[in-house]
């Protein structure tokens, strides 16, 4: 089985390269879903991230993740402290979840997450696809995707690492500057390479 990781900047594209992998039989964990799951109400991971923010629940007990976005996304050093907490929890879920489809006899994993090296998520992959865009681009995507002001997503994409920085450490980078339909194209093209350095191995 290979573990494919997928991984680069807010607004580049990510969600549609992920959807290219999965329509071509790759089993997906995404790990924006992950991060929900061990942050669920009543959790421990929950419980340790108010300890150290404080008042960062709704009414009902669960997290208010605007608020917490609003204040690790503005701060590096309180951004490094909620990822030490809340690391560790996702890479144990998602150990749990490839364990699972290798017992399914899946022949590919694909991994969606956006933190991925910062994780240390990369060490549980074969491969690495990152998808990267102008930063102009990437902004007007965000501004368009999320219900965030031009300061925030500016705050949220200063966060993140520069095109330098995921092609080198990536197999294969996406630049998606251009249409959908040839960033389509490009996953597609991605996808076959995999698939046949798998065959190869077998």
């Amino acid at each position: 089985m290979i573990v494919v990781g997928l991984t680069g900047q807010s607004g580049a594209g990510k969600t549609t390269v992920c959807d290219t992998f999965e329509k071509s039989g790759f089993a997906v964990i995404n790990a924006d879903i992950v991060a929900r799951e061990v942050m669920s109400k009543g959790s421990k991971c929950l419980e340790e991230t108010v300890n150290v923010f404080g008042d960062i629940l709704l009414r009902d007990g669960s997290l208010d993740r605007k608020k917490l976005a609003g204040i690790v996304f503005s701060d590096t050093d309180k951004l490094r402290i909620y990822e030490n907490i809340i690391f560790p929890y996702i890479i144990s879920s998602i150990k749990e979840k490839i364990d699972i489809f290798k017992k399914e006899m899946y022949n590919y994993v694909l991994l969606d997450a956006p933190t991925l090296f910062e994780s240390k998520a990369d060490n549980l992959c074969d491969i690495i696809v990152s998808v990267i865009a102008d930063r102009e681009i990437r902004i007007e995507r965000i501004l368009k995707r999320d219900s965030i002001t031009f300061s925030e997503a500016e705050s949220r994409l200063d966060s993140q690492k520069n095109d330098d920085f995921y092609i080198e450490k990536s197999d294969f980078v996406i630049k998606n500057n251009d249409s959908l339909t040839e960033l389509k194209n490009n996953a597609i093209s991605v996808v076959n390479s995999i698939k046949e350095q798998f065959d190869e191995e077998r």
